[in-house]
């Protein structure tokens, strides 16, 4: 019994081992099956990887290309740009040589007429003395005949006889005298005004200034007619944003790609012009964005204007302005008077003024100084109390101007007697610069004081914050401070200056006066 326990026990292990043997080749071929797929894998991924790689550097490479390409055709359209403003000003130089030479050509031929013209009053001098001494060789004759003839006469002493002669000789003597003197004064008047007349004709033949052309509307261009509906903005709060911050009436029509903007005020149209292109530039477009463009807008275009004058000075060849002086000659840029612009005319006047005074002897600099400063003080009517001519002559006072130039700015428009020739030319050249035939246009000038009244008398009322007039005067807007106007109140405000308007304004067909409140509620995120 025993032996058969131990035999089974025994082929019981035997089993054992063999199946622990079995599964131990089992797992391995398992191993071995598995690291096989597993090294697929690592292959298929590692294809996949490289395809990847491949991809992602073909792209970068035509990325890299693409990039390459627009660096190269912006670098090339920078070059056009500044190879263009050389030539132009390569061009511009040009131009400033060659109408120097030719002012010079015209001065030399002045000077050789000059020459000739003195030799010719030299020769008539030296004419008029051997006439002289002739009619003094004839005299002394007539004197010895006449003592003859007296001594012939019978009762007549020689002393008689001398006084009568002497008698005669000083009557006719003086008529001579008066008879030359009315003559030499004839020829000496109508040659001054002959002189004049050229002086005057050098000078303006000398300028050639443009007439002057005044819109009260510029033209925006779009990218496309969808930007419309963008500037109109939800229920229209971008237009009426962009409206209120300007004073400028934004006209949207059936103009292909293009907007209006209409407005009498020149400084503020500009603004709104440069304001929406911006923009339309920048595609952000909602009434905070509205008016910190329109600030930015307003400073690019103080900047403009200080241009412009150092611009005018460089032109005119004078230094040594004060800087305040400047900023308000710069205002000029925007301004008009009849139609004509105030920066141009005072540019004319300076040059007209300076082209006489060199014709004349006199000093060119400080006459050009004078012409251009005259006018400077409609530059500052906006916004202080005073004719313009006060305002200026207190301002060019205060920053220490020639004594010419303050005297020109009070003569020109005779509130004060003309105390140098310099002055003298101003007021001519003013005249002139005035007089030429498309300067100025009464009505233009007599409509934009009618709109600066509009809004004088509109803001004048309590609580009123700002008033643009639009619509070419047939709109007056009023915004009104909201902690100080109620509701209730804006109708009694719109009536009383609709009321205002019909007491001191005379105008064709209506004014429509709106008045708006704004009321804004800020906070902020910290």
């Amino acid at each position: 019994m025993s032996e058969q326990l131990i035999i089974v026990g025994a082929a019981a292990m035997a089993a054992l081992v063999a199946g622990v043997l079995a599964g131990i080749v089992a797992g391995r071929r398992m191993e071995v099956r598995r690291r096989e797929v597993e090294r697929a894998e690592a292959r298929d991924e590692a294809t996949r990887i490289v395809e990847r790689a491949r991809q992602d550097a073909e792209a970068v490479r035509k990325e890299g290309q693409l990039q390459g390409r627009e660096e190269a055709i912006r670098l090339r359209d920078e070059w056009e740009r500044e190879e263009g403003r050389r030539r132009e000003e390569l061009e511009r130089a040009e131009r400033r040589i060659s109408e120097r030479s030719d002012a010079l050509d015209r001065k030399f031929d002045l000077l050789n007429e000059r020459d000739r013209s003195q030799e010719d009053r030299a020769r008539e001098l030296r004419e008029r003395e051997e006439h002289v001494e002739l009619r003094a060789r004839e005299g002394e004759e007539r004197i010895r005949e006449a003592g003859l003839r007296l001594e012939g006469l019978a009762g007549m002493t020689a002393k008689e006889a001398r006084e009568r002669l002497t008698e005669s000789m000083v009557d006719e003597a003086r008529a001579e005298a008066a008879q030359l003197l009315h003559e030499i004064r004839e020829k000496a008047e109508e040659g001054a005004n002959r002189e004049a007349k050229k002086i005057i004709a050098l000078a303006i033949q000398r300028m050639a200034a443009e007439a002057s052309v005044q819109a009260t509307v510029s033209v925006v261009q779009l990218p496309s007619d969808d930007m419309k509906g963008r500037i109109i903005g939800r229920e229209g709060r971008n237009i009426r944003a962009f409206e209120q911050a300007t004073g400028i009436d934004v006209i949207i029509d059936d103009t292909p790609e293009a907007v209006v903007l209409s407005g009498f005020d020149p400084i503020r149209r500009e603004v709104a012009r440069i304001a929406m292109e911006k923009l339309i530039e920048d595609g952000r477009i909602h009434p905070g964005r509205i008016e910190e463009v329109v600030e930015r807008s307003g400073a690019e275009v103080d900047e403009v204007m200080k241009e412009a004058a150092r611009q005018a000075l460089y032109d005119l060849g004078l230094h040594d302005v004060h800087p305040e002086i400047v900023k308000v000659l710069g205002r000029l840029r925007f301004r008009t008077s009849y139609g004509q612009n105030q920066l141009q005319h005072s540019v004319e006047v300076a040059r007209l003024a300076g082209m006489m005074a060199g014709e004349m002897g006199l000093d060119a600099q400080i006459a050009k100084r004078a012409g251009l400063l005259h006018d400077i003080g409609k530059g500052m009517t906006q916004d202080h109390e005073g004719t313009h001519v006060e305002l200026g002559h207190e301002l060019c006072a205060r920053f220490g101007e020639h004594d010419v130039v303050l005297n020109a700015i009070r003569a020109h428009h005779d509130e004060e007697p003309h105390r140098y020739a310099e002055a003298f030319l101003v007021t001519a050249a003013d005249a002139i610069s005035g007089a030429r035939p498309g300067a100025r246009r009464e009505m233009f000038d007599t409509y934009v004081k009618r709109l600066e009244r509009l809004e004088s008398i509109a803001t004048g009322f309590d609580g009123v914050e700002r008033c643009f007039a639009v619509q070419a005067g047939r709109e007056v807007r009023v915004m009104v401070e909201p902690d100080q106007v109620s509701d209730e109140e804006m109708s009694r405000i719109s009536e009383r200056v609709a009321r205002r308007f019909e007491e001191e304004l005379q105008y064709p067909g209506q004014i429509k006066v709106v008045v708006i409140r704004e009321t804004r509620s800020v906070d902020f995120a910290r």
